[in-house]
């Protein structure tokens, strides 16, 4: 039971509306199918059976007047007579002789019935054709002066055309499936634009949206719309906030930097002026990262022109980097995302790898669904218990890759990946294959 509910589960839709449509619409074909078969066993096979055992009574009388008379040429006169009243063709057919067997359509759903009513009452030998003709039924019974021969239609036998049901029941199912179809497409439509939004909002865009459907949709609808309200004011609000606190601190550091510029030129001089530039490089990354993306504008751009300006910005800064680009998507290479954003996170991915090994790789690779840039190096890498913790804000892993050199403050990975996350994606750390270093992976989906 545990093992096929897997296999079961995989067989079902993914979709709400998939779901919604097998709820639907699997008791109705279960419920047409019930109602079919207790109709056909219980209403045609008895009316069929019925119906048989009338005329197999009459046929039986001629059987016994037959082979009660001596005289067989006043036997096809009566056979005459008698025609009518049964509502059938009778003839004796001297000298033939009869082989037991029912035929019937491999669809004859009341043709065993017949068969089966008529060997319940005939007592002599006798064989049934139901297949030649679909409209009558030939009966051959065994006679001492011969084979009475007896060609009945069908529906004297059977209820006619029983496949009318079938086509009701087809129609029936058929026209509750598409009143189904019709109104769950109108119930999942809000739900569905619904994702949308939040999707689209998950990756820094803002979609139109208006709640709609059902109450429950539409209160989900509401709370969504109130819940973005309150992250871009909230967003915008720290963005303001940061903008005075950068201005309030570079003030005084341009200042120092005045003044220490018309000091004499000594070693301490030298020392307060490297500290004053540490600091102001400490501001500039802090503020990156609480800054964020968000107050960017997406648009489309060709991924490896972005790739290609990353290696051209890194280049002029003094990194050496090596750029690879792997094409994989059969469409275009268009992309919607933050460039300016982006750019950043990546940059900061390749000085780190350029700060702490002397070879740096960038890979732009570009797939149906994703953009990828990869940033590899060939320095010491870092611990993969030590990876979770690399990403967050103002980590120390002094053992690892002494991220607090150079005034850094450990801010360059926790920046990518909140690029990564604002962007519907994720940044993923492992190590080189060929370079043996660490290997930082941006993902954007498309």
């Amino acid at each position: 039971m545990t093992a096929a509910a897997p296999r079961l589960k995989s067989l079902l839709p993914r979709s709400l509306f998939g779901r919604s449509l097998v709820i639907l619409l699997v008791p109705i074909v279960v419920l047409q199918l019930v109602v079919g078969t207790i109709f056909f066993q219980r209403h045609y096979q008895r009316v069929t059976q019925q119906m048989t055992s009338s005329f197999a009574v009459g046929l039986q009388y001629v059987t016994r007047h037959v082979e009660g008379t001596d005289d067989s040429a006043s036997v096809h006169g009566w056979l005459a007579s008698i025609a009518p009243v049964l509502d059938a063709t009778v003839t004796l057919v001297p000298g033939a002789t009869v082989k037991p067997e029912v035929r019937r359509g491999l669809f004859d759903l009341t043709g065993q019935t017949i068969a089966d009513t008529l060997r319940s009452t005939l007592s002599a030998p006798f064989s049934i054709d139901l297949a030649s003709d679909s409209r009558s039924a030939q009966i051959r019974i065994a006679t001492s002066h011969g084979v009475l021969a007896t060609d009945v239609p069908r529906s004297r036998l059977s209820v006619s055309n029983p496949h009318q049901l079938l086509v009701l029941m087809i129609l029936a199912a058929i026209l509750l499936a598409t009143i189904a179809v019709l109104f769950l497409r109108n119930q999942v439509k809000p739900i569905r634009r619904l994702a949308e939004a939040a999707e689209a909002f998950g990756k820094g865009r803002s979609l139109a949206y208006r709640p709609g459907g059902a109450e429950e949709v539409r209160r989900a609808g509401t709370a969504f719309l109130s819940m973005r309200a309150r992250i871009e004011r909230q967003i915008e609000q720290r963005t303001q906030m940061l903008s005075g606190v950068s201005h309030d601190l570079r003030t005084p550091l341009t200042r120092m930097k005045l003044t220490l510029a018309l000091m004499e030129e000594d070693e301490e001089t030298a020392d307060l002026r490297e500290d004053v530039d540490q600091m102001e490089r400490m501001l500039s990354e802090f503020l990156d990262f609480a800054r964020g993306d968000t107050t960017e504008v997406s648009e489309s751009v060709d991924a490896f022109a972005l790739g290609r300006g990353i290696a051209e910005q890194a280049e002029r800064t003094g990194h050496a980097l090596e750029l690879v680009e792997q094409d994989e998507s059969p469409g275009h290479h268009l992309v919607d995302l933050r460039p300016v954003a982006v750019s950043r996170a990546v940059l900061n991915l390749t000085s780190n790898a350029a700060r702490y090994g002397s070879r740096a790789r960038l890979t732009v690779r570009l797939t149906p669904r994703a953009l990828i840039f990869a940033v590899e190096d060939d320095g010491p890498g870092i611990p993969a218990e030590m990876r979770s913790e690399a990403v967050q804000p103002f980590a120390r892993l002094d053992q690892a890759r002494n991220q607090n050199a150079g005034g850094n403050v450990g801010l360059g990975l926790s920046i990518a990946m909140d690029v990564a996350r604002s962007h519907g994606g994720a940044l993923a750390l492992s190590e080189s294959p060929d370079l043996h270093g660490l290997r930082a992976e941006l993902r954007l989906p498309r």
